[in-house]
């Protein structure tokens, strides 16, 4: 089945990327989750939005995005959530938070969809989250989730 991405994914392709999946997978987890919509020969005009739209968005060039992935890995990023006792959190740290902590600690504005965190965030401590500043670059970001 071929269809159209309207959101970056991972091992699959970015927003605007028309690919060919298996049925089921389109069915049961693209359509379901928003990031993807059946291709039709109309669909060309919602893949060329999409594609100006991200044009605007990414990170320009590659020199750009090493520097970023420089500033990015150099510094530690604190993030502050509600937790109990033994520092389990309420709830768990989403890459929105991470992407304002990230830009509170005087990084660069990040993309919240580009943010990969590889297991929830649901205690305090040293976790890490993969950021994906361009198709050829990608920063790993530590972060020390404090009780507050």
């Amino acid at each position: 089945m071929k269809v159209i991405l309207t959101h970056e994914v991972t091992g699959l392709g970015t927003a605007g990327d028309v690919v060919d999946v298996k049925d089921g997978y389109a069915r049961n987890f693209l359509f379901k989750r928003g990031l993807a919509t059946a291709w039709t020969k109309g669909g060309q005009k919602q893949v060329d939005s999409i594609a100006k739209g991200r044009e605007t968005r990414e990170v320009k060039s590659l020199e750009e995005a090493k520097s970023i992935k420089g500033n990015l890995e150099a510094n530690a990023v604190t993030v502050t959530a509600h937790a109990g006792t033994g520092g389990r959190l309420f709830g768990a740290v989403s890459t929105a938070d991470i992407a304002e902590a990230v830009q509170a600690s005087g990084g660069p504005s990040l993309d919240r969809r580009r943010i990969e965190v590889p297991t929830p965030i649901k205690t305090t401590g040293t976790h890490t989250a993969l950021v994906r500043l361009h198709p050829e670059v990608q920063a790993t970001v530590s972060l020390e989730v404090v009780a507050g």
